[in-house]
């Protein structure tokens, strides 16, 4: 089984899948059921995308251009990159 198989599988089960977005709404991650990811910055759509994992509370993405980042989710809030994102209800 390959890794990217395995993120998907571990993402189609996975509570965290869902849009996440900051208070003033300028990131939002979309966190595909798919293993895949979305992030759009302010009126820019999809400006990064690739696969990302999660294990127990930490995520791991890794954009499709090679950056790579992590992030935790901490009392139902995604800690990444320095943001605090809230998932959209």
């Amino acid at each position: 089984m390959n890794s990217q198989k395995s993120a998907a599988q571990l993402a189609q089960n996975h509570t965290y899948a869902g849009m996440w977005i900051t208070a003033d709404g300028n990131i939002r991650h979309n966190l595909l059921p798919n293993g895949r990811y979305d992030e759009a910055r302010g009126n820019r759509e999809s400006a990064y995308q690739g696969r990302y994992e999660i294990r127990g509370n930490h995520i791991d993405y890794w954009d499709d251009t090679g950056f790579t980042a992590d992030g935790e989710f901490i009392d139902g809030v995604l800690h990444h990159g320095g943001m605090i994102l809230h998932r959209r209800k």
